[in-house]
């Protein structure tokens, strides 16, 4: 081993790995949040932005200057102060020279520095700079020791720690950045609110932030446009952070008679404005939005103009409405005001901010008239040493001739005691501690001796000895005023409230955003026409809603028309009837649940398949919406209310429906099962409702909700409902009333209704009625008969080949949950296995439809009542192979279009 490896074996220490990357990781992210990312309060800038506004002005580009070339300013920039590269220089140049991104520009630029459609600025070797007046009055008394210094990158320069900043430029420009494990995002706010806020502190330090925000009601962005409430910017003020919303601000013009346009004068800050054409136009590609016959972007130097022209048929407020919902045309601005103070990074509220500007702002006023009042005196000992030379000229003049150098002249003055008595009241008035008077005498100091040599002879004459006088009076006068200011706090704050009256003066404009007391939730609801819809859902994950009025009505019998065009492999599953404004809440076959208003939902014509479902909830791989389920519009109903499951494999739950008030966006879980299982239904129920599942063996069982407990959990598939036989599955869930009656009272009121629609020439169905063991027959009386009559619901059960029946819900007894259940239907050859089987009434319609898209209308009072164990009758004629697959009772009072069609009814089954 040589000496020289020998010696480099001694300098290599062990280190643990885990120790060394933690200090050099702690290292590297103190480095990014002191030195790259977070901005200091007292100047609102980070390091970057301060090297450039410092090094512009070295390099003399100051506002009344001509302009200089922006490489040359990067280049001497990064030389000298930075060292990070040319593009993060040119950049952060470009952004202070933006009219839209800073709300007062401390950059004068000439030439293309970028615009708000994000085109990029030309090259630095193109454009020219200057510092703004703004950044003068950020750089004022920079060299009057009003900031602490330090050594650049290379020990060669000396830079600010910090610049002066006559206004609280953290507020006015604001800033934005990311670190590491924490970010910053600071909105600009007016500089003449800003400083009424500071002055409003000065005089009572103890001012609330409510005070505050009287004077300075929020962000006030370059852009314009609007903040919509007041409960964000409350929140930013207040605790440091919140959430803004900005939208922009437009008009509805008249651009010829019956057409109207969407003319955008403001945009929110941060928009990219040609960004958000294509997004329009991609939501009109989409048919997300409707309405929007052309746009266009007529932007030029004198504002911003976008236009969208509005089709002659849509109402433009329903369509600026979608716009501020699905565009950045309304956004959010994420504070989080996070910054520099003393070093460590703090999230502040606006008065920690105003108090740490104040106190910085204190420190500069009294470093400044510190460092004043030491020239002033340096000066004022010089005129001392002047005029006592003066005073004995002939004796100074000789001492002067007798020496042989400058050196002894020097000393000679200093060692002698002159006659000070002409001059004792300037020395009282200076009041000079480095000349003391002894027997009306003083001795000379090195700079005074110095002066003296320097002296010119001209300063001897009476009117240069007048002048010297009047400038220690002068001098006397401001040294004085220095004083007093240090030593009084009071005169402190009056000279630093004048100066950001100063700087209000001239800097400030009048506010550009406006504040809108109101907020903006459901604004888009009133703007949407109530109207009933049709909501389809296919096999193959697709969804959309038709008007109901593009479904004419038919008698039963008829053979339909043609809902969709549909593929061999994509059949009709779902179909709904709805309101546009009824929240829909959709449930998924792996148990999560997603809500939307109905007319979020693509508008589709009866004949299309609409949009899949993957692309408008975030569905997992293998995932597919399997129910869904209209919900009340006034939501604080649903505390009232409860929800209840019931799943193939005949498990029930129920959960309160306040369980599922919020739903994110991204979803939420609302029951867990087995994957051979799955949710064939999710209906709304009170404690005194009855559960009705329906198999598609044609059993049915009904049971009261409060046999069923409610669970706490949304993770368990609940308990069972009802017994199946192996192969059998639930195919229907339905929520009935409860029935306040005896079982003698049901069968005796079946029997005489039966009886009673038999004699008025109705279609009673001659089967005869079961009677259940150990009942008695009994007769009711006028008054109770007419009483259940007005209470009885009847029960449709439709089956797959087309035929169907209404029976009295009195027929389906009550017994506990868990059971086989009783005959519903019978399912024959002819029938087929029940699709659906649900409560009615005799007013409605229903809509059927098949697998191979035909739907027919067909009014509840033309389908037969029947006895619970029958067939049924023919409701909509099936060609070969076709199969019904959904069933939806149609809303009483809707708009029905009657078309007869001659069609014979089935024979009595």
């Amino acid at each position: 081993m040589t000496d020289e490896t020998a010696a480099q074996n001694q300098e290599l220490l062990p280190v643990a790995i885990e120790a060394e990357m933690k200090k050099s990781y702690l290292d590297y992210a103190m480095s990014v949040i002191v030195s790259r990312a977070i901005p200091d309060v007292r100047d609102g800038l980070k390091p970057v932005h301060r090297r450039i506004l410092y090094g512009m002005l070295e390099l003399g580009c100051e506002f009344n200057r001509p302009y200089k070339k922006s490489a040359r300013i990067v280049g001497d920039v990064m030389g000298k102060y930075h060292p990070h590269g040319d593009l993060a220089i040119y950049d952060a140049l470009v952004r202070m020279a933006q009219p839209f991104s800073m709300r007062l520009m401390l950059v004068d630029g000439q030439g293309n520095f970028g615009s708000m459609d994000g085109d990029n600025p030309a090259a630095m070797r193109y454009t020219e700079s200057r510092l703004s007046k703004a950044a003068h009055a950020l750089l004022a008394d920079i060299r009057l020791d009003t900031v602490d210094w330090q050594e650049n990158y290379d020990g060669s320069e000396k830079e600010p720690m910090v610049l002066p900043a006559a206004y609280p430029n953290i507020l006015v420009n604001g800033a934005g950045g990311i670190a590491v494990g924490m970010a910053t995002n600071i909105p600009p706010h007016n500089l003449g609110e800003v400083i009424d806020a500071c002055c409003l502190y000065l005089d009572n330090p103890n001012v609330t932030i409510e005070e505050i925000m009287e004077v300075l009601p929020g962000p006030d962005f370059p852009t314009g446009g609007t903040i919509l409430g007041r409960s964000g910017c409350r929140s930013a003020l207040l605790t440091g952070r919140g959430s803004v919303i900005m939208r922009a601000k437009t008009e509805i013009e008249e651009i010829r008679p019956g057409r109207y346009a969407i003319i955008t004068t403001e945009m929110p800050y941060q928009v990219n404005k040609a960004k958000l054409l294509e997004r329009i136009a991609e939501l009109v590609r989409e048919k997300k939005i409707e309405g929007i016959s052309d746009l266009r972007d007529e932007s030029d130097k004198s504002g911003v103009r976008m236009v969208v022209e509005i089709k002659k048929d849509a109402v433009p407020d329903v369509v600026l409405a979608q716009l501020y919902a699905l565009t950045p045309l309304q956004t959010s601005f994420g504070v989080n005001m996070l910054a520099l103070d003393n070093g460590r990074p703090e999230l502040m509220d606006i008065k920690h901010v105003i108090t740490s500007f104040i106190a910085f702002r204190e420190e500069v006023i009294t470093r400044r008239t510190s460092h004043l009042l030491g020239k002033a005196r340096d000066r004022a000992h010089v005129l001392i040493g002047l005029a006592i030379a003066v005073a004995n000229i002939d004796e100074v003049i000789a001492v002067i001739k007798a020496a042989a150098n400058p050196d002894i002249a020097r000393t000679e003055l200093m060692r002698r005691s002159w006659n000070a008595a002409d001059v004792l009241p300037l020395l009282q008035l200076v009041d000079d501690p480095n000349n003391r008077v002894e027997k009306n005498k003083i001795q000379f100091t090195e700079a005074q001796a110095r002066a003296i040599l320097e002296l010119r002879l001209a300063r001897l004459t009476g009117l240069e000895r007048n002048k010297i006088d009047e400038e220690m009076q002068a001098l006397a006068t401001e040294i004085a005023e220095y004083l007093s200011v240090l030593g009084s706090r009071e005169k402190l704050y009056g000279i630093l409230r004048s100066e950001l009256l100063a700087a209000k003066e001239q800097f400030a404009t009048p506010r550009r955003t406006v504040i809108e007391a109101s907020e903006f939730e459901a604004d888009i609801e009133d703007l949407i026409q109530r109207e009933d819809m049709v909501v389809t859902v296919t096999s193959g994950g697709y969804i959309k809603r038709t008007q109901l009025s593009a479904y004419r009505a038919q008698k039963r019998g008829g053979k339909g028309k043609s809902a969709m065009d549909v593929r061999d492999e994509d059949i009709t599953t779902e179909l709904l009837v709805v309101n546009t404004h009824t929240p829909v809440l959709f449930f998924s076959s792996k148990g999560q649940v997603y809500k939307l208003k109905v007319y979020r939902l693509p508008l589709g014509a009866a004949n299309t398949r609409g949009k899949a479902l993957v692309n408008i909830f975030p569905l997992s791989e293998g995932e597919r919406i399997t129910t869904f389920m209209p919900m009340p519009e006034d939501e604080t109903k649903w505390d009232e209310m409860h929800i209840f499951f019931a799943t193939a494999k005949g498990n029930v739950r129920r959960n309160d429906l306040s369980d599922f008030h919020d739903i994110r966006t991204s979803g939420k879980i609302a029951i867990r099962m087995d994957e051979s299982d799955r949710l064939i239904g999710v209906m709304t129920c009170k404690e005194t409702d009855h559960a009705l599942l329906a198999a598609k063996s044609g059993k049915s069982i009904r049971f009261p909700i409060n046999d069923v407990r409610v669970f706490k959990s949304r993770t368990s598939d609940g308990v069972r409902g009802m017994r199946l036989s192996e192969g059998d599955e639930v195919v229907s869930m339905s929520i009935l009333g409860g029935i306040a009656t005896t079982v003698e009272e049901r069968y005796a009121y079946v029997k005489m209704a039966a009886a009673k629609r038999r004699a008025a020439g109705g279609e009673a169905e001659e089967a005869p009625i079961e009677k259940e063991e150990g009942v008695q027959e009994i007769t009711l009386s006028p008054e109770r008969f007419k009483e259940m009559d007005a209470a009885e619901q009847f029960i449709l059960t439709v089956t797959e080949n087309g035929y169907g029946k209404r029976s009295s819900a009195y027929e389906y007894r009550t017994v506990g949950r868990g059971g086989s259940g009783i005959v519903n239907i019978i399912t024959s050859s002819r029938n087929g296995k029940v699709v659906a089987s649900q409560p009615v009434n005799h007013k409605g319609e229903i809509m059927l439809m098949t697998d191979r898209g035909t739907v027919i209308r067909c009014p509840l009072d033309g389908i037969r009542i029947a006895g619970r164990n029958t067939q049924g009758v023919t409701i909509l004629k099936t060609q070969p192979g076709e199969k019904v697959v959904s069933v939806v009772t149609l809303p009483e009072g809707g708009a029905i279009e009657e078309s007869v069609v001659t069609e014979e009814s089935e024979p009595n089954a």
